[in-house]
């Protein structure tokens, strides 16, 4: 395969809500550029970047997949990003390896909450974008409408520089308003595409949008703002050179309308991403120098080594797949780079092109490029492969904590036996999944960013690594906290034959706000314990606390010091003052009026206007508190703040109450307390099971 170097490449996401067609228009766009040879399609399960076995069942894109395709003598490496809540992560961390992002919006729906969300992470790293009015042969497709909808929600500087020919059904071309020409296609989904002149019926529209776009380019630029009011137009050079200025410098972004599904509008498209969007080399890689200040690194084939690891694929066949873009330098396949994490030698075996699920061995990457490696034994994601002598590093792509657990349980002892490991592979596949085992409960706990997110991950484990889990209800992670500050004494007496055990401490316990978790003070003076022994009444504290006092959760938000106690020169020791330490806690938990808190979520319903007072209500037995409502066109934005427990049915509830054209996401906010009556449900609860489980073990 060819090698290409930094000039010569594209790296482009597309991004946007799900379903709004991401994955077929890569068809559209491989299909055209000749690096495919037939359309691969969503229905059947044919795509390129929808190669995984689920993403195919459910039809949606699950993780981010790497493409590629050669267009006007240029490498366009083209990432296909998930559009679902759960997944977003996935979305966020492409947007950090490319130099534009490919925005794209149906124009039925207009724009969604998540591609709301994805244009503001591409607006905070300053990423040029590239608008693409998507699904525009669809009933009640409307560019106007989705025009306004992208003004009012994302920038008002989105700009059309074409115009659909046709409407719905009769969508069969566009009309390029920067060179003023006509471009239809085939409708047999060849793609074919055939150059005329402006139709008559279409010519004022156009003249009138290209006016507008003339404008906006010279509002972009000083210079040309001048040149504008002094001649009244643009040359065409001006207009050409001004918008990709412009959009380079994310102060204008083009709009291009498309069907992927029928292959039209595709070669246009990809036009704009060669010329538009900036190369490695005039885009430099944000870095971090040891000084801590933000710098660039610029994409020189000559320069040493760096190349940064995005993403991390478990392949149960080829081991793991580790994705890199390449910062500087070249990378050559053979060859021991150094690991700059972890300070380690990384031999690489062959390096790899991407097109989905199908691996191009390449002899090199070159600065600015986009490639995996296989095998690799201790690169991760978020590591740096660089020289030692490496002056900058990057920031790493953060993962937000899991938001709901499931416990698990493995239907056979082959799948407990496997499960650890396939879990790990899994973990550095996708670092929002959290595996744990509960300490009270001994439960296996699958974490993930939504119920979706867990059902997905518990169907890789079966297709992957054939290890079947059974799920059971949801575990809310309930905290323990107390109210009012006490001392307390703590006194472990034990006389055996021979030495006794001896231990003897006193302790103030006192809350602290929320999200603090646990101090500890050693406030003991004159010796009343010796300092060997106060690790171990933090200890005894410590171990107390995770096994908490009303149901078993952890206590959390408290500071416990020890300022008084005693010992036995003889029978002292760290167990007995260990066991001092519980009695202790126990003894101030007894007057310090425990609590229970509950996660409380930050909510984001968007849903059509029709639905938006039935589900506001819903929210509202749901003990939520409604915090903003936006309506946005026919769609409503709702904003609450909602308890996870009274979350755990409501994907169900959302579906069936707005015929599946509702949408939510929801992330952790804060732990507040549970109101009494439901405390006194918990305690019962976690008392019953823990007497079942006694029951159990005898």
């Amino acid at each position: 395969m060819k090698v290409y170097d930094a000039a010569s490449i594209r790296n482009v996401a597309l991004v946007g809500h799900g379903g709004c067609g991401k994955t077929q228009l890569v068809s559209a766009m491989l299909l055209a550029a000749g690096a495919v040879n037939r359309l691969g399609k969503v229905d059947d399960g044919s795509t390129v970047t929808d190669f995984d076995e689920e993403a195919i069942a459910r039809k949606h894109t699950l993780a981010s997949s790497l493409a590629h395709a050669e267009w006007q003598r240029a490498k366009i490496n083209i990432i296909d990003t998930p559009g679902f809540a759960n997944f977003l992560t996935d979305a966020r961390s492409a947007l950090r390896v490319v130099e534009g992002a490919l925005v794209v919006v149906d124009a039925v729906a207009g724009v969604e909450v998540q591609t709301e969300k994805l244009w503001s992470e591409a607006a905070a790293l300053n990423l040029p974008r590239i608008v693409v009015a998507n699904r525009l042969e669809r009933d009640r497709a409307s560019l106007e409408r989705t025009l306004e909808s992208l003004r009012r929600d994302c920038a008002r500087e989105i700009v059309p520089i074409q115009l659909p020919i046709g409407e719905e059904r009769e969508f069969t071309g566009v009309v390029d308003l920067v060179r003023m020409k006509a471009l239809t296609f085939a409708r047999d989904g060849s793609g074919t595409m055939t150059e005329a002149d402006v139709p008559a019926t279409l010519a004022d529209r156009a003249a009138q949008a290209r006016e507008q776009l003339i404008e906006m380019v010279a509002e972009a630029d000083d210079g040309l703002m001048e040149t504008f009011f002094a001649e009244g137009t643009l040359t065409q050079e001006q207009l050409v050179s001004g918008l990709r200025t412009a959009t380079v410098a994310g102060r204008l972004f083009p709009l291009v309308c498309s069907s992927g599904l029928h292959v039209i509008g595709i070669q246009p498209l990809l036009d704009a991403l060669v010329g538009y969007v900036p190369s490695p080399v005039e885009r430099g890689f944000p870095a971090v120098s040891k000084d801590g200040t933000n710098t660039t690194v610029k994409a020189s084939d000559s320069a040493p080594y760096m190349a940064f690891v995005w993403k991390t694929v478990a392949d149960p066949f080829a081991g793991r797949i580790t994705m890199l873009r390449v910062v500087s330098g070249t990378l050559k396949s053979d060859t021991t780079v150094h690991n700059l994490t972890h300070e380690s030698p990384e031999r690489l075996g062959h390096l790899i092109a991407l097109q989905g699920k199908t691996q191009t061995h390449v002899p090199e990457l070159k600065a600015g490029d986009l490639g995996a490696v296989a095998k690799l034994k201790d690169t991760h994601t978020n590591d740096v492969l660089a020289e030692r002598t490496a002056t900058v590093k990057f920031n790493e792509i953060t993962f937000p904590d899991p938001v709901l657990a499931y416990a698990i349980e493995p239907k056979s002892r082959a799948d407990e036996d496997k499960i650890s490991t396939a879990m790990q592979r899994l973990r550095e596949e996708d670092p929002t999944i959290g595996y744990t085992r509960d300490p009270q409960t001994h439960e296996l706990l699958l974490a993930g960013q939504g119920q979706l997110h867990i059902e997905v991950t518990v169907a890789k484990l079966k297709r992957r690594f054939g290890v079947e889990v059974n799920l059971k209800p949801p575990r809310i992670p309930y905290r323990e906290t107390i109210t009012a500050a006490t001392e307390a004494h703590g006194r472990h007496k034990k006389q055996t034959g021979g030495h006794g055990q001896f231990g003897d401490c006193k302790i103030r316990v006192e809350p602290l706000p929320r999200g603090s978790d646990f101090q500890f003070e050693d406030d003991i003076f004159g010796g009343a314990i010796p300092r060997q022994y106060v690790p171990a009444v933090e200890k005894g504290i410590q171990d107390a606390r995770m096994r908490g006092f009303l149901a078993g959760y952890p206590m959390v938000d408290f500071k416990a010091t020890v300022f008084d106690g005693s010992y036995h020169a003889v029978d002292s020791n760290e167990l007995s003052f260990k066991m001092a330490g519980s009695l202790a806690f126990k003894d101030a938990m007894s007057r310090a009026r425990p609590t229970i808190l509950e996660p409380v979520m930050h909510v984001e319903v968007y849903t059509p206007s029709d639905f938006a007072g039935d589900l506001m209500g819903d929210l509202n037995g749901r003990r939520g508190r409604i915090a903003g409502l936006d309506t946005r066109g026919t769609m409503t934005v709702i904003r609450a703040q909602v308890p996870m427990s009274e979350m755990l049915t409501y994907e169900q509830h959302l579906t069936s109450a707005t015929g599946g054209r509702g949408s939510y996401h929801m992330e952790y906010s804060h732990y507040e307390e549970v109101p009494q009556h439901l405390q006194t449900k918990i305690i019962a609860a976690a008392r019953a099971e823990r007497g079942q489980e006694a029951v159990e073990e005898v």
